[in-house]
C-alpha cells in the first residue's frame, strides 16, 4: 500500500491536559501504513536529551509507521512546544501526561500498546503502565536501571560550571540543600522543582505490578565498542523483567549515543533493530493461540 509522502511526516495537534489548569501538550501522529500491527507511545528522555534525540524519534516514527505501526509523541508538560516551562513539571505530571496520550492513542489506533521510552523515558513508561486500562509491551531504549545517576549527572553540570571557582563540591551541597529545603534549583538554563528531582531519584525501572504473563520488552542499547554488551546493571534489570514474567528480548546495536553527542547524530541500525524486534512480536503474537 502506498501512502502520501505527507502522512509519513505526522499530524500535529495540541490535547487539554488531566488537570485544565496545566494547559495543553503537543502531539504528533503518525498513522500506520496499510493493516495495523500495533500502537506505540514515545516517552521523551529529559532536557538537552530529548532536543539532541529529536531527529532520531522522528526517523524511527516514520519506519514503524511504515512496518504497521501507529505511532503517538507527546511533549510532557514544560518540554518542547507544550504547555509551560521546565519550571512548571513535576514528576505526578509527566507521569499523567502519559497516561493522557496512552488513552488518547487507544481512541486512535488498534493493535496491541508499546511504550516506547528513550533514557528518563524509559522510568516513566514503566511508571505509567499502571495508569493506563490496557497491558502494555515495552520498547526500551538505553534505559537506566534507575533516575538517581541522571539526576547526578545533570547536577553536574551545575558543578562543572563552577570548576573555576575551585568550589565544586560547595557547589553540590548548596543544591542539594536547596531541594531538601523543596526550593526550585536551576541548571543550563533549566529550572527544576525539587518535587520533580525527588522523583526522578526514586523512580526505578521495575515492571508493572499485576502484568498478564507473555508481555514482552524490546531492550535496545547502542555503542561503539568492539565487543558491546549489556553492563552489569542493565543485566540484573532486565533479569528482573523476565523474572516477572515480560518475555525480555535485549540487544547492544552498534551506533553513537545520538542523545548526548554534540552534532545530531542518527544509529540507523538501531532504526533497523527496533522494527525487526516489533515485527517478531507482532508475528509471534499473531501465532499465539
Amino acid at each position: 500500500m502506498n501512502t502520501p509522502a505527507s502522512s509519513l511526516q505526522g499530524r500535529a495537534f495540541f490535547v487539554p491536559a488531566s488537570n485544565a489548569a496545566l494547559g495543553q501538550r503537543f502531539c504528533l501522529f503518525y498513522p500506520a501504513v496499510g493493516a495495523p500491527r500495533g500502537k506505540v507511545l514515545y516517552v521523551h528522555p529529559f532536557a538537552e536529551e530529548m532536543n539532541k534525540s529529536r531527529r532520531m524519534a522522528a526517523l524511527s516514527a516514520r519506519a514503524l509507521a511504515r512496518a504497521g505501526f501507529a505511532v503517538l509523541q507527546i511533549d510532557l508538560l514544560g518540554c518542547g512546544d507544550s504547555f509551560g516551562d521546565s519550571g512548571d513539571a513535576r514528576w505526578s505530571d509527566w507521569l499523567d501526561d502519559v497516561a493522557l496520550a496512552g488513552r488518547w492513542l487507544q481512541t486512535e489506533a488498534a493493535g496491541p500498546l508499546w511504550l516506547w521510552g528513550l533514557r528518563a523515558g524509559c522510568l516513566l513508561a514503566s511508571q505509567a503502565a499502571a495508569r493506563i486500562d490496557e497491558p502494555c509491551h515495552f520498547l526500551f531504549w538505553q534505559p537506566p536501571p534507575s533516575g538517581k545517576p541522571l539526576v547526578q549527572q545533570f547536577l553536574r553540570l551545575k558543578a562543572a560550571g563552577d570548576l573555576l571557582s575551585g568550589d565544586a563540591k560547595g557547589v553540590m551541597q548548596a543544591l542539594r540543600q536547596q531541594i531538601e529545603g523543596g526550593q526550585p534549583v536551576e541548571i543550563a538554563g533549566y529550572t527544576l522543582q525539587s518535587e520533580l528531582i525527588r522523583g526522578f531519584e526514586s523512580a526505578a525501572l521495575t515492571p508493572p505490578v499485576g502484568a498478564p504473563a507473555g508481555m514482552r520488552v524490546a531492550w535496545l542499547e547502542v555503542s561503539n565498542q568492539s565487543d558491546p554488551s549489556l553492563t552489569p546493571a542493565s543485566v540484573l534489570a532486565a533479569e528482573r523483567w523476565s523474572a516477572a514474567g515480560f518475555d525480555v528480548d535485549s540487544q547492544v546495536i552498534a551506533g553513537p549515543a545520538f542523545w548526548q553527542t554534540t552534532e545530531i547524530e542518527a544509529a540507523p541500525l538501531l532504526i533497523e533493530a527496533t522494527v525487526a524486534a516489533l515485527l517478531e512480536a507482532s508475528t509471534a503474537g499473531a501465532r499465539a493461540p
